[in-house]
């Protein structure tokens, strides 16, 4: 155990933000230094329980008691070694999970939670500012070769476990860099892209290639793929967006919000869809949302309004989400911090245009549930003012045309690639991890995912048992 009086003694704190007038003027991620001594209190929250429930709300199965304590005893050398043993990228999940494991932490019954995410990012910088993230190249070549179709969490962190037990590791990005959502997706704001590339450097010096610009399924054949290498892990993502089909979708000023946040990561300012002095309106109240809520505030728009259908959550557990499940509550990120506001059970009936097809506005109406259906409120219809609209809300599947279409693997009823229990498609030699067989999820289990597959290829290459598999494709999360 850390701190026997720790949870008593020493409240919950988290890094504060960087203040907002000067933040939305840059693109640097929002939070302020938080500070070893600080740092080394809060692990010292922690209760070592006897059942440690973080681990079931962590997929990846973290052991974080284990770093609590090192940290707490300012052995920041083992933190990391107990860290990376579970977990290849801790500074993404430390920076963009919504950290289920705090909301099953054992403190959080009837105080607040161990700042488990905090003491998390705050380990593997202190290791990369000290050199201890090195790169952990083969020690011998198993002579076989294995595609990854995608670059975001789940392909990356299959590519690094297979690459690291002697498999030769070519990992295909169809867009002009590796990192998939967390290179163009996620803003700099909330995770910047230095931690990304650091790690590409590392992996590269491991002996993973990365071949970027290349769109599996056109720019290579599927026959060509097949016949070069041993095995092929599918990690494209939930990229197929849903859409709002309402009267005025066709309006200039209406787009997805992936139409929105890549070329915004790539120019910022200079985004050919730029908020700039618009009233905007963002469809869906996730984390995309917020991402192109943020977005909007720095690239300098009139207003923001955010949209949900959903009534407005409670700000405490609600009896429905009893501890250790991850409850529905009414966050707010420090995008919304920066200004913007919400409204709740209200949605979208029509777009309003101009004469020149431009888009004007957009007419919603309050909503209530009855008998599992949204119902209008009579009497309720408004118009908002809005010059760009952004969609997200979120998505419905991989995208099936190309590589998933022409490898023939079966979907599951959700439209998923579907996969037996070592993450095998139907297509011998052909596996699937992350949000492509398991639907749109959060970044921790993409990369759980991504450790098990590669445990599985392994296993189905060599036939042997030697990496960690944390999960297998039918868990979910504690509900």
């Amino acid at each position: 155990m850390a701190d026997p009086k720790g949870f008593l003694t020493t409240p919950r704190e988290n890094a504060s933000h960087r203040p907002v007038d000067i933040r939305i003027t840059d693109w640097r991620e929002v939070y302020e230094e938080f500070g070893h001594q600080r740092l080394e209190k809060q692990a010292g929250r922690c209760m070592d329980c006897g059942i440690p429930f973080c681990h079931q709300g962590c997929p990846l199965g973290n052991l974080i008691p284990e770093w609590n304590t090192l940290v707490w005893r300012q052995d920041w050398r083992d933190a990391i070694e107990r860290l990376h043993a579970t977990n290849n990228f801790p500074e993404f999940t430390g920076t963009l999970c919504p950290a289920p494991c705090e909301a099953a932490c054992v403190l959080g019954i009837n105080s607040d939670p161990v700042s488990i995410k905090r003491v998390e990012v705050e380990i593997i910088d202190r290791a990369w500012d000290e050199g201890w993230v090195t790169p952990q190249p083969p020690t011998s070549l198993t002579g076989k070769k294995v595609a990854v179709i995608g670059s975001g969490p789940a392909g990356l962190a299959a590519a690094q476990q297979l690459t690291r037990v002697g498999h030769s590791v070519v990992v295909y990005e169809r867009a002009d860099a590796i990192g998939g959502l967390l290179r163009y997706g996620i803003p700099e704001f909330k995770m910047e892209k230095r931690r990304l590339d650091r790690r590409l450097d590392q992996m590269r010096a491991e002996g993973t290639e990365f071949r970027t610009g290349v769109n599996v399924g056109e720019d290579v054949t599927v026959e060509e793929l097949r016949g070069s290498y041993d095995a092929v892990v599918l990690a494209g993502g939930a990229t197929a967006w849903r859409d709002l089909p309402v009267p005025g979708r066709e309006f200039t000023g209406v787009y997805q919000a992936m139409e929105y946040l890549p070329p915004a990561n790539r120019a910022y300012a200079q985004s050919p869809i730029n908020a700039a002095g618009k009233h905007v309106v963002v469809i869906g109240g996730g984390d995309t949302g917020a991402d192109c809520l943020g977005t909007a505030h720095r690239q300098g728009a009139a207003s923001v309004t955010q949209l949900e259908i959903m009534p407005q959550p409670p700000e405490t557990r609600a009896a429905q989400h009893p501890w250790p499940t991850y409850p529905m509550l009414y966050r707010v990120t420090s995008a919304h911090e920066e200004g913007g506001e919400r409204l709740y059970s209200v949605s979208t009936v029509e777009f309003l245009g101009d004469d020149d097809g431009q888009l004007r506005g957009l007419k919603l109406v309050e909503v209530r549930m009855e008998d599992g259906k949204f119902v209008s409120v009579e009497g309720t219809e408004r118009e908002l003012p809005a010059q760009l609209v952004l969609l997200a809300m979120g998505f419905v599947g991989p995208q099936r045309e190309g590589l998933v279409t022409e490898l023939g693997v079966d979907l599951d009823p959700r439209g998923n690639v579907a996969r037996d229990r070592s993450f095998a498609t139907s297509v011998d030699g052909v596996f699937v991890a992350g949000d492509m067989g398991r639907g749109q999820s959060l970044i921790v289990w993409a990369i759980a995912e991504g450790r098990s597959a590669a445990a599985a290829v392994d296993t189905y290459l060599t036939g042997r048992d030697v990496l960690p598999a944390p999960i297998r494709p039918t868990d979910r999360a504690i509900a």
